[in-house]
């Protein structure tokens, strides 16, 4: 049992000295991105579907409530699984379009849709995606080492941030350091980083 207990902490302490060489860039880009979107006045739009919704429900708690600091909520919006909405709109719609109504009903030029998805694959994902484009709205898009799908719709405008793993587990516990790097990166920024 402590051997595989030791072999989890090794593989994620590789995964994320391998992510530290690789995706630096990619996350200033994304914080940069995002921080700019909230200053224009615009919102961030999150989305994951299975484990990632998770991840996705953090990500805009943290943007609404605080993460460390204690600062104004920023505008966000959950694209929803849950209760009486997810319910109606896959009584009444293909479940593969389950995100599509509700990006349509709040997203304006100017937001970001950010997507968790490890394998950049699920249906709903992707055409919440592909929707973005008609939008011209820019993704910024939480992966993993195989989002082929995914990362094919993306645009020079867009911004994949993909984990060097192929495990679901390693990348969603990636996915949730990156959400909180990229919450407090933004708080940096806007609220630290002058003073």
């Amino acid at each position: 049992m402590l051997n595989k207990i030791n072999d989890l902490f090794a593989e994620n302490i590789q995964i994320q000295i391998a992510a530290s060489k690789s995706l630096a860039n990619n996350l200033s880009v994304a914080t940069q991105n995002v921080v700019n979107c909230l200053l224009r006045g615009n919102k961030i739009i999150v989305c994951g579907l299975g484990r990632s919704y998770a991840n996705a429900q953090f990500l805009v708690a943290n943007l609404i409530n605080r993460y460390e600091l204690p600062r104004p909520s920023f505008p966000s919006v959950l694209l929803s699984l849950d209760g009486a909405m997810g319910s109606a709109i896959i009584f009444d719609n293909p479940a593969e379009t389950l995100l599509q109504r509700q990006f349509s009903a709040v997203a304006q030029q100017g937001d970001i849709l950010l997507v968790l998805s490890p394998f950049g694959n699920e249906e709903p994902i992707l055409n919440v995606v592909h929707q973005a484009f008609s939008k011209e709205i820019s993704v910024i898009a939480l992966t993993g080492n195989n989002s082929d799908h995914l990362r094919g719709l993306l645009s020079e405008n867009d911004l994949e941030i993909a984990v060097p793993s192929n495990r679901e587990s390693r990348i969603l516990e990636s996915h949730l350091f990156l959400v909180n790097a990229l919450c407090e990166l933004i708080d940096h920024t806007l609220f630290t980083q002058n003073s």
